[in-house]
């Protein structure tokens, strides 16, 4: 596989919602910091949330805006609810927060919960919270701009640079089915870090790579070729709103205000974008060179992912020998949140 010597540097490098270190955040933030990019993880274990806490795990990613103008709005301390956002490094440090019950909440995709709830059900998905709308997509295949792929059947035979075993293989895997590619002709190579692939692909040292926003915009921005994004295939592409499954079995009315509190904080954006665009700035790490350009992305309805949806899914892992048996949608997709 290409780029061997590159993927034993990703540990080195940070990245914005996989492997990397987040912004400095913003003052609504719990104190409790995130390692920094490439050390190993030293966080004091933390205990467990009392009774009417809630402690939400946070990527350095666009789509936990609405978190962070929920605290600092004072929804959450309006439902009689008290919220702690706990930035971390990495996906893996999320979901060991989970596992370990040093969290209750996270921002996720499918997949995540998916590997999580293979063994036991651990994880409960209420809410989609971001999915891609026409003009506003949250992944992109891209190709260099001098680089020889112009359509997605270029990219027969020719790695694509992706994170393994994540969302993001799996979205490359069926946006490229979907575009005419067989499984076999479907190439990746695994390059965690995603400021590694953008690197990559401003070098024209790969063939293409998914990216997410904000970077893939920054990539655009600089000449990058568009081979295909999620708004030709929404159906795949989504982020979710997950809680650990005691919690909604045991305090389902803290997770209801949970929602409420987001829920006001989706319609401050949608109703006045500007005064939060400082937190979409820092929280979401929008590049220098995008400042002056990057807006919110427009945020669903309350919904849930459909079980097509997460059968689809389930089936991706299966065939790629990720679980060795299905997990159900009821284990984990709870539709009592949504009205």
């Amino acid at each position: 596989m290409l780029f061997r010597s590159i993927t034993l540097l990703v540990g080195l490098i940070a990245l914005l919602s996989a492997c990397a270190a987040p912004a400095t955040p913003a003052p609504t933030v719990a104190p409790t910091a995130a390692p920094q990019a490439g050390a190993t993880a030293t966080r004091a274990p933390l205990p467990p949330s009392a009774v009417g806490t809630l402690r939400v795990v946070v990527l350095p990613i666009t789509d936990v805006v609405p978190f962070y103008i929920a605290q600092a709005q004072g929804y959450f301390k309006a439902q009689g609810i008290n919220v702690e956002l706990v930035p971390v490094a990495s996906a893996a440090e999320r979901d060991q927060m989970l596992v370990t019950q040093q969290a209750d909440v996270q921002l996720t995709d499918l997949v995540g919960p998916l590997l999580l709830n293979s063994q036991s059900p651990r994880l409960k998905i209420v809410r989609t919270a971001r999915t891609p709308f026409p003009n506003n997509p949250q992944f992109w295949i891209l190709a260099p701009k001098d680089g020889a792929v112009k359509t997605a059947a270029d990219l027969k035979g020719k790695e694509v640079a992706i994170s393994q075993n994540s969302v993001i293989a799996y979205l490359t895997q069926r946006m490229l089915e979907k575009e005419g590619l067989a499984p076999a002709e479907i190439k990746t190579t695994n390059i965690p870090a995603i400021p590694t692939r953008l690197q990559l692909l401003q070098q024209n040292q790969i063939a293409a790579a998914m990216l997410p926003d904000p970077l893939a915009s920054l990539a655009i921005m600089q000449g990058a070729r568009v081979i295909v994004d999620d708004t030709k295939y929404p159906e795949y592409s989504q982020s979710v709103i997950a809680f650990r499954a005691d919690i909604v079995a045991n305090r389902a009315d803290d997770v209801r205000k949970f929602l409420v509190a987001y829920d006001k904080a989706i319609a401050d954006i949608r109703t006045k974008p500007d005064q939060f665009r400082n937190t979409l700035i820092e929280v979401g790490r929008v590049p220098d060179q995008l400042k002056d350009k990057y807006q919110f992305p427009p945020f669903p309805d309350p919904r849930i992912p459909t079980k097509a949806q997460w059968d689809d899914v389930v089936k991706w892992a299966m065939d790629n020998k990720l679980i060795s048996a299905p997990v159900s949608y009821e284990s984990s997709v709870d539709a009592g949140f949504v009205k």
